[in-house]
């Protein structure tokens, strides 16, 4: 098969870009780094390189694939982070449409049915909603849980202030996910012969997050490190420090909001369409603790 992958070298579409490669499909990556490309062929894939927001290049690098592989890349800079989402996402649908792709595997989000109130979650709902409108297109739309590698960015935090936290309670319960298990999950469903609109939930582990702390704690040594809750104004400004739009600080406070309310869990709650993650949160431990 021609499989055509979104999201350049990063944490799922690289891992997925190799199952797919061992498995001896022909794989084009799309980066805007032309940078990368010489790292994309030594995988032994074709890149293409070009922006996202290009639905030319997009129809382009899309053309002749049996099936295409997306998601909407990180813009932590944008002024309206919902509505570069939701945009991204059309640009994709548009690009599809114009190139006669018949398959998509789509990377969504936990709380995906939250159409508002659920920081850039509610993006990627406009996305799916979008796609699901894409006639003769079979969509599966994969609804992952919180990434296990976010953890990485409070490496500082535990180091300097002896803490871990967020604006969710100690006691919030969170459906969590290691990158490596979605790429597995969107490889599988890339190489399978589903038809129609469907979505899968992808999680590895729950936990709420005090037992979030005490795994990655006494991975490093500390098993009785606190998690606090932070206020959302808090957040906004942590942010903003490190580099954030305001947008953006905003709307990832909201989507810790939906995770303290639990909101984000709902429909997964309800879902017979779950596929389990290999990865525990005790084994990524590891990485945290090589991190630290």
């Amino acid at each position: 098969m021609k499989i055509t992958i979104t999201g350049s070298l990063g944490n799922i579409s690289k891992p997925l870009a190799q199952k797919l490669i061992a498995a001896g499909h022909q794989v084009t990556i799309v980066s805007s780094n032309a940078d990368k490309a010489a790292a994309i062929e030594a995988l032994g894939a074709t890149p293409a390189i070009g922006s996202v927001e290009d639905v030319d290049f997009l129809t382009k690098a899309f053309t002749g694939a049996d099936a295409v592989y997306t998601m909407v890349p990180p813009n932590m800079v944008a002024n309206s982070w919902k509505k570069y989402i939701a945009g991204i996402g059309h640009n994709y649908a548009i690009a599809i449409k114009n190139a006669g792709i018949k398959r998509v595997v789509n990377l969504s989000s936990i709380g995906g049915h939250l159409a508002e109130g659920a920081g850039p979650i509610s993006g990627m709902h406009f996305v799916e909603v979008e796609f699901n409108e894409l006639e003769g297109v079979a969509v599966r739309h994969l609804r992952p849980g919180f990434f296990y590698t976010n953890f990485l960015h409070n490496v500082d935090m535990v180091k300097n202030m002896g803490i871990i936290g967020a604006n969710y309670k100690p006691d919030s319960v969170i459906s969590m996910v290691y990158p490596n298990d979605i790429a597995d999950a969107a490889a599988d469903a890339l190489q399978s012969d589903f038809t129609g609109k469907s979505l899968y939930y992808i999680i590895s582990s729950v936990h709420t997050s005090t037992e979030v702390a005490a795994i990655l704690g006494t991975a490093i040594g500390k098993p009785n490190l606190p998690w606090v809750e932070f206020k959302d104004e808090d957040v906004v400004a942590a942010m903003e420090q490190n580099g954030a739009s305001h947008d953006v600080a905003v709307n990832y406070a909201e989507m810790g909001a939906v995770i303290k309310s639990e909101k984000i869990n709902e429909d997964y709650n309800k879902s017979a369409h779950v596929i389990k993650g290999k990865t525990s949160l005790e084994a990524f431990a590891k990485d945290f603790a090589k991190a630290f």
